[in-house]
């Protein structure tokens, strides 16, 4: 059996960092960790070709090579979808779709020719054994949690080793909280499954023996959800692991009572952890209230971030604006809390509605729910009806963005985390594409952008005042100049 492996195109979006991707010489961020996970659960004698649209092509050949084509996508990469899957279906390869757009979506894809939905170590199985007989029927669900015990390691060998600028993996799934614009626990329940340490360190020590020297970002939904396993499981095999190790720093998605918890700060930053994204949300305690976002209420955000910083990790940090209790002064005192906080990527997106989520079932009973959603909270739309009125909203966001990632401010905003971070003990081993990518942002940042005399600033500042950051400084700069030319319009 001949099978592709599809990963549909993003759209040009705002996080996308496009320009940034193209200063370091990577054509996207990182693999697609769904579908090679999934071609680990394929049978080993088929035959797997990686097609990941945002950095190679769908060729006729590939099409006639192929006696099935498996898909997956998330709600951004609808359009590209179905492009893909009309494709194939012309070529009379048969489609197998999974993936988060198809949990909410799958009844406006009539073309496919089957859904394996939810976790694939749940309903994959089946699928493969009933399709080897001949009886595949059209959708596979179940209501049963995955073991992730049973996760295999991803089949990295079907990646191109140079094309993205990152890898991921994965230790748990699920969350503990509730938030009610999340979509999180609808897909994987409130109960944090994890692997096993080994099987975490078995994943790292698969890219390591294929030469992946870079970040490895643990896409978990909340990394702390199951505490017991990451302190006294997980980071101890990774502080293990690394004692003979170069190169691999990790990041992850954790929430703000990390800011509570000094034993775990620092078994992280000792594991290698030198990033954590965390769901800030808002700066006004109605609107936590409002979201439910309980985890957040009643906390000095700023001391919270500043400790995390001087811990030994960067926070960045995802806002969001649009809700009930904002009114329009809140794009003014947002931009100055983030200013104030030095979190320099800060994620800021219009409030969504996911389908299925409790934000989604409330606002379609108010009758709030705008139509035709794009899946992108930074595209300065957004699919509900806001209380402040949709003109406010999206012209607030686009001038707050416009202001926050100007050269000016943002640059101040880097120094001043800068002042407070305190880079844990490196263990990477200079490449050549890091040095080339140097040498690109000084030409991009340094003599062509309009950044280029804060560019250099930052350079001779950052190795006079905290050399250690001299990396995290150019990768600082080089987000910046992508998030620059997004919100001016320039750039190609």
């Amino acid at each position: 059996m001949n099978a592709l492996l599809i990963y549909p195109r993003f759209p040009d979006t705002f996080w996308g960092f496009r320009h940034s991707l193209k200063v370091i010489g990577k054509k996207a961020g990182s693999p697609p960790l769904g579908l090679l996970t999934v071609a680990g659960m394929l049978p080993e004698d088929w035959k797997l070709l990686l097609i990941d649209l945002n950095v190679s092509g769908l060729s006729d050949d590939d099409l006639a090579w192929a006696d099935v084509a498996m898909v997956s996508a998330m709600v951004l990469q609808r359009n590209s979808t179905r492009d893909v899957v009309a494709r194939c279906k012309d070529a009379g390869v048969t489609v197998v779709a999974g993936g988060p757009l198809f949990s909410s979506e799958h009844d406006d894809f009539p073309d496919i020719d089957h859904f394996v939905l939810g976790e694939a170590e749940s309903t994959l199985p089946e699928f493969l054994e009933d399709f080897a007989n001949g009886r595949a029927r059209r959708v596979y669900e179940s209501s049963d949690w995955a073991d992730l015990r049973d996760t295999p390691v991803p089949r990295w060998d079907l990646v191109h080793p140079r094309h993205y600028s990152s890898r991921n993996i994965q230790y748990s799934r699920g969350c503990p909280h509730d938030c009610d614009f999340c979509s999180v626990t609808q897909l994987f329940g409130h109960r944090p499954r994890t692997k096993s340490a080994e099987q975490v360190v078995d994943e790292l020590d698969s890219l390591y023996e294929l030469g992946w020297r870079g970040t490895v970002g643990f896409i978990d939904d909340n990394l702390m959800g199951n505490r017991k396993g990451l302190v006294n499981e997980l980071l101890p095999a990774l502080i293990e692991w690394r004692r003979d190790k170069q190169g691999m720093t990790f990041s992850t998605q954790i929430t703000m009572k990390l800011a509570d918890d000094t034993e775990l700060m620092n078994l992280m930053v000792r594991a290698g952890f030198s990033a954590v994204f965390i769901g800030i949300e808002s700066i006004d305690e109605a609107s936590l209230i409002e979201c439910n976002k309980r985890q957040n209420e009643h906390r000095d955000m700023l001391a919270d971030i500043k400790r995390i910083q001087r811990a030994g990790m960067q926070v960045q940090g995802g806002f969001i604006v649009g809700f009930d209790h904002d009114t329009p002064d809140v794009f003014d005192r947002m931009a100055e809390f983030i200013q104030r906080s030095g979190i320099p990527v800060a994620m800021v997106g219009t409030l969504q509605a996911p389908a299925g989520t409790r934000l989604f079932r409330r606002m379609s009973e108010a009758g709030r729910i705008r139509p035709d959603s794009s899946g992108d909270n930074a595209d300065g739309r957004t699919n509900i009806v806001p209380k402040m009125g949709v003109e406010t909203l999206e012209r607030g966001y686009r001038e707050m963005m416009i202001r926050l990632y100007s050269p000016g401010v943002y640059y101040k905003r880097v120094r001043a985390f800068l002042r407070e971070f305190r880079p844990g003990p490196s263990r990477a081993k200079l490449r050549w594409w890091h040095v080339t990518a140097f040498l690109r942002s000084l030409y991009f940042l340094g003599i062509a952008g309009k950044e280029r005399f804060r560019y250099q600033g930052l350079l001779v500042w950052t190795l006079f005042r905290n050399p250690r950051a001299f990396p995290t400084a150019i990768v600082l700069a080089i987000s910046g100049y992508h998030l620059r030319l997004c919100m001016s319009g320039t750039g190609s």
